[in-house]
């Protein structure tokens, strides 16, 4: 049978049990996930030469990264090319590109200096998030950022996530899509703290000011991050998850949650549920933590299932910004790039397909033998067959025949980059 016979096979096996799969296809083509441009060049950037700090590692040198603006362009093309829908990209302040020996530091940005960006989602008819970047630069004193007790470092930050805030509103005001801009800072402190509030007063404050600034909340998203250790800072984190959940709350602005800025025993998909009762939109960074925030891949594994299950049954699909967040420089950056975005999909697509009003009626009735004998059941029903077709339908390529096009874009094109 061809892909188009197997669909309408598994439609028929699951129609049986409630699913409408037309359906779930055509809702999963409306979801956008925010792609990630550091995982085309190893979170290197165009505006510092310097290696990564703050707490930002990448491991191994596979050849072909990206090294000019034209190229990570080039590269992320190809893979929206491999991945079934429409999307969007997610930079980094550190991305912005300066032509005819122009260069304004991190504070002085400013719209221009991601034209470019912003024509080319233009030509792919995608919206941008954005992130100001508080890490890879001198300005990172003794390990600190928005909380340092030096005025000169901190006024230096505030003033970029100004600078952040108003490129942000002119990306959503280009391109007529909302621009989330997500903070995360890497301050903490490697060993024991003598002081732990006066570093988190100096960070709300800092949040204070560079919110302080006119911006259209319709327009641009802004989202506050936290994590619960860095390399470096393993004794202390200043935007902690008390931090910035209390503070987003306080403040009307967006608790951003990466799934490895956690205890390994903590799991990002156990929070969906109560931060939605509370907040009127939620956002995602999802990755693949090993033992730490080490930024792997995305799989199609147990949490990222659980974390689809979550936004699908909760009926948050347009309440929480959903973005990737991972950088692996062990393997081909186009096959990484393409695993996680199709992986994420399927995730979402696999809750789609469930009969999630019956899962819940069974649960509400303590009926829990049938409702475990029923989750597992679905673990086999033909879920590969109704993602060929969504792939097929969006004009990408089905199964591994998109691995295909990678290596030849390998040899083609990355090969020859020196």
């Amino acid at each position: 049978m061809n892909v188009k016979e197997r669909y309408e096979s598994a439609k028929e096996i699951y129609a049986a049990i409630g699913v409408d799969t037309d359906k779930a296809v055509e809702t999963l083509e409306n979801i956008a996930i925010s792609m990630h441009c550091w995982q085309g060049d190893d979170v290197t950037g165009f505006d510092q030469k310097g290696p990564l700090t703050g707490g930002i590692q990448t491991t191994g040198n596979y050849p072909g990264k990206a090294r000019t603006p034209e190229e990570l362009m080039a590269d992320i093309d190809k893979v929206f090319s491999l991945v079934p829908g429409k999307h969007k990209l997610n930079l980094h302040a550190s991305y912005a590109i300066f032509e005819d020996g122009e260069f304004a530091d991190r504070d002085k940005i400013e719209p221009k200096h991601f034209k470019k960006w912003v024509d080319f989602a233009k030509e792919k008819g995608i919206g941008l998030d954005f992130n100001p970047t508080f890490f890879s630069h001198s300005k990172v004193v003794d390990g600190l950022t928005l909380s340092s007790p030096i005025d000169e470092v901190r006024n230096f930050w505030i003033e970029h996530g100004k600078a952040c805030i108003r490129i942000s509103q002119y990306f959503a005001e280009e391109l007529g899509i909302p621009c989330a801009m997500n903070i995360w800072i890497p301050d903490g402190y490697k060993d024991i703290p003598a002081d732990r509030l006066g570093p988190r007063a100096r960070f709300k404050d800092s949040l204070d000011q560079i919110l302080s600034i006119p911006y259209d909340k319709s327009k641009v998203l802004v989202c506050l991050e936290s994590k619960v250790f860095g390399i470096g800072l393993e004794s202390y984190t200043v935007g902690s998850s008390e931090f910035t959940v209390n503070y987003a709350a306080n403040n009307g602005i967006i608790s951003l949650m990466d799934n490895g800025h956690y205890h390994p025993t903590e799991m990002v998909s156990d929070k969906i549920s109560s931060m939605l009762l509370f907040n009127d939109k939620i956002a995602l960074h999802v990755t693949r933590p090993v033992r730490w925030d080490s930024d792997h891949v995305v799989l199609f594994d147990d949490e990222t299932r659980e974390i689809a299950k979550e936004i699908v049954r909760n009926d948050a699909i347009d309440r929480v910004l959903l973005a990737l967040d991972f950088f692996d420089a062990s393997i081909n950056r186009i096959s990484a790039w393409t695993v996680g975005m199709r992986n994420m999909q399927k995730a979402l697509l696999y809750a789609l397909v469930s009969p999630n009003k019956r899962f819940k009626e069974l649960q509400d009735t303590n009926q829990f033998t049938e409702l475990m004998a029923m989750q597992e059941e679905m673990k086999t029903y033909p879920f590969g067959d109704v993602w060929d077709y969504f792939c097929e339908k969006n004009n990408v390529p089905v199964k591994g025949d998109w691995f295909r096009e990678v290596m030849k874009y390998e040899e083609e094109v990355l090969s020859k980059r020196a």
